[in-house]
């Protein structure tokens, strides 16, 4: 009996320009496993999501109308089981911090290479983070930096198998890699990164690695005991 196909990753574009729409629903539509199920400006952003309902939004950080953190916002204030990763042009945008903060799940400028889309967006949609060469970890960690300690003590929090979680997360990795490395279901270790960013009291991934970040976990030899 053949094996039953898997559904496309369904993916909404949002970007105020006709020509970044067309041209990424154009690269990811050749891509077997994905497909683009909608694309629209700030404005129209909302009605398209919610007739839609995609897997992953690809999300232009400055429109017109109406903003990307707007849009970000409301879908996170509707409860819409969406990833969301960041369109923008700068790999240094000021509103980085704001889109970390509201669970911007990674940061794409809009050159990325249009070899890396489809993979960028099957990373996304398997829970992890990505985010473009250009865009460093050190640009990010300078837009949320906590008190000195208050991540250590967020993480102590944690149980052990949360925090291993954690660090697996930090490093990267989706939600199928990690349940491989401990033996989880993809579903459970869903559910258990849903109680870890409740505990860490932020709103997505990247924020929570992070956490992890400077709070220690991800040196080698620290984190899980």
């Amino acid at each position: 009996m053949a094996s039953p196909v898997a559904a496309p990753i369904r993916v909404v574009v949002v970007d105020d320009e006709a020509l970044i729409r067309s041209g990424f629903r154009y690269i990811l539509d050749a891509a077997s496993d994905i497909e683009v199920v909608g694309t629209a400006d700030g404005v129209d952003a909302l009605d398209v999501l919610a007739d839609a309902r995609p897997d992953v939004v690809l999300l232009d950080i400055r429109m017109p109308g109406r903003d990307g953190l707007e849009v970000l916002r409301e879908i996170r204030s509707r409860g819409w089981d969406m990833t969301v990763a960041i369109l923008t042009t700068f790999d240094s945008d000021d509103h980085i911090a704001a889109a970390l903060e509201a669970g911007a799940a990674g940061f794409l400028v809009k050159d990325t290479d249009p070899r890396q889309l489809p993979q960028l967006v099957r990373t996304l949609h398997g829970g992890g983070v990505v985010f473009s060469p250009t865009v460093s970890r050190a640009v990010v960690a300078g837009y949320l930096r906590p008190e000195a300690g208050a991540d250590a003590g967020l993480v102590a929090a944690l149980t052990d198998r949360e925090k291993e979680i954690l660090v697996h997360l930090g490093r990267g990795l989706s939600n199928i890699q990690i349940g491989a490395a401990m033996f989880l279901s993809p579903a459970t270790v869903k559910a258990h990164i849903s109680t870890i960013l409740g505990k860490l009291g932020v709103e997505g991934r990247v924020s929570a690695a992070l956490v992890a970040e400077r709070a220690g976990l991800l040196r080698d030899g620290d984190g899980v005991g």
